[in-house]
This record gives C-alpha cells, sequence and structure tokens, in this order.
C-alpha cells in the first residue's frame, strides 16, 4: 500500500512538474508572438531606394525621426531612374522615393508595376538652361531643345516652352501628357532631341552653348546648378509633378510606411528641405 501511494505521489509530482513546464512554454511562446505582431521594442526594419538629391539627402535627415518611432531605416541610393522601380517589384526594396506622379504611372502602364503612390513628399521645379542665352526672349531660330528621354518629363517641358510663347500644344490633349507631335505651332523651328538619359543632362548643358537644356532639379542640384537663378524658366509651385513614396499595392496599408509619409511631412523635414535646397526643392503635403 505505501507502495502504491508513493508511486502516485511520484506521478501527481511529474504531471505538476510538466503542468509548470508546458506554462513556461506557452509564456515563451506568447512573448515570441507579441514581438511578431509588432509589440515587441526592437525596431522595425525599412529599406527605401533614391536618387542622391534630395532624395537620399532628406531620408538620412529623417532617420533620427524615424529612429523615434521604432522604424531603422536603410537607404539604397541609385543613379538611374529605372532600377529603383525593379528594386521595388523584386521585393528588394520595401518603398522607393524619387519619381513624381506622371512618371509613376507612366511606369506602371509601361512595366505593369503593381504600384501604389503613397503621398506626395516635395515638388521639385524643372527649369529650363542655356550657356549663352540670357534671356527667354532671345532664343534664335532653329535653337536646339534637348531633354530628357522619359516621356513622362515632356508634357512638363513642353508645358513650359508654350507658357513663355515658344510652342503651342494640340488644346485637345492634355498638356501633361503631351509628347514632341503634339506641337502644333512652333515659330522658333525649335529643334527637340529628347534621346538623353537624364543623367547626362548637365553634361549636355556644359557642351551645347546655345542650346536650351531642361534639366530634373536633382540632377542639376548635383551638377552646381541652382533653378532659382541659374535656370531660363523654372516651374512654379503649383506643379502636378509632386515626387512621391511609392510602394506595392499590396503594402499599401502598412503602419510602418505611413509613419514614413508622416515623417516626411513632419514640420522639422519641411524646414529642412526649405533652408537646405532654397526653393529647388519645395514641400507638399497631399
Amino acid at each position: 500500500m505505501k507502495k502504491t501511494l508513493f508511486f502516485l505521489g511520484t506521478v501527481l509530482l511529474a504531471i505538476v512538474l510538466v503542468g509548470c513546464g508546458t506554462g513556461e512554454a506557452d509564456g515563451n511562446s506568447n512573448s515570441s508572438n507579441e514581438g511578431s505582431n509588432g509589440n515587441s521594442d526592437e525596431p522595425v526594419e525599412l529599406t527605401v531606394g533614391a536618387t542622391p538629391v534630395p532624395h537620399t539627402e532628406v531620408l538620412e535627415e529623417a532617420k533620427p525621426l524615424l529612429e523615434e518611432e521604432g522604424i531603422n531605416l536603410t537607404i539604397e541610393t541609385f543613379q538611374d531612374y529605372i532600377l529603383p522601380n525593379e528594386a521595388l517589384a523584386d521585393g528588394t526594396l520595401d518603398a522607393n522615393y524619387f519619381q513624381h506622379i506622371p512618371y509613376l504611372e507612366d511606369q506602371k502602364e509601361q512595366a505593369g508595376y503593381d504600384f501604389v503612390n503613397l503621398g506626395g513628399i516635395h515638388i521639385e521645379p524643372m527649369g529650363i538652361y542655356s550657356k549663352n542665352i540670357d534671356d527667354i526672349e532671345n532664343v534664335e531660330e532653329g535653337t536646339d531643345v534637348i531633354m530628357s528621354r522619359s516621356v513622362a518629363d515632356h508634357g512638363r517641358i513642353l508645358s513650359l516652352l508654350q507658357e513663355h510663347g515658344l510652342v503651342e500644344l494640340d488644346p485637345d490633349v492634355d498638356p501633361v501628357a503631351s509628347e514632341v507631335d503634339d506641337v502644333v505651332e512652333n515659330p522658333k523651328n525649335l529643334n527637340f532631341d529628347a534621346s538623353i538619359e537624364a543623367g547626362f543632362l548637365v553634361e549636355n548643358y556644359k557642351r551645347e552653348e546655345d542650346a536650351l537644356v531642361a534639366i530634373n532639379t536633382n540632377y542639376a542640384i548635383e551638377g552646381g546648378l541652382k533653378p532659382t537663378e541659374d535656370a531660363l524658366i523654372v516651374e512654379g509651385s503649383e506643379s502636378p509633378y509632386a515626387n512621391v513614396i511609392a510602394a506595392r499595392a499590396e503594402d499599401e496599408d502598412s503602419e510602418t510606411l505611413q509613419t514614413l509619409v508622416e515623417v516626411l511631412r513632419s514640420d522639422e523635414i519641411q524646414t529642412f528641405m526649405e533652408e537646405e535646397y532654397d526653393g529647388a526643392v519645395v514641400p507638399v503635403n497631399e
């Protein structure tokens, strides 16, 4: 009888110990689950692709603010406009920050990207420059107009030329979507060269002294140009070409990406853009 009671006591003790061990294991499992659900103190990793100026610089300025929100930002810098979207599509990036809305829409149509615009951050006013032409009134017959081969920029450039009386566009075509073929009046017989990679526009400006060269602001700044001082023509703040945070459609509701947009629109970052770029980069909130 004593042996039987001893045996039962041993079994009961083992059950209790197993039960305690299971409870601890369950507790560890719950803790792990909380971490995977975003309740851990571990920072969230976020990788964003950007072109160097101003995008990478703006993101670098935002890093400490994002850290305060529990987000560890890694910036991948690209020198062109093609690879950042490819990297976003294949999952290398969580988002990118380099392109304006018409370019994003064009790339979605051309490449079939399932991307969404999470919000505009800034406008980089397009400028038209010339080494020797010091006034738009002095543009001569047959002057070359050199611009990016990115079709998404053509309407933007042609609209600027139309505003200053150098061309007239087909009134039945949306100016944003217009192309060289939509020029119906060309009183100075301007010659359009739309074959240049955007990154080489500053080089063309320096070489082609009597040409008009339309240069995206990020490349102009990198090339030592100040749009508000050096451009013959520069866009106003009403431009529809806001640079945006783009992400895959599946991540449209990501709290981390929404926080990124909020930080980039914060007073601290908007003030940085205004002071750092002196009008060459204009913050937006839409």
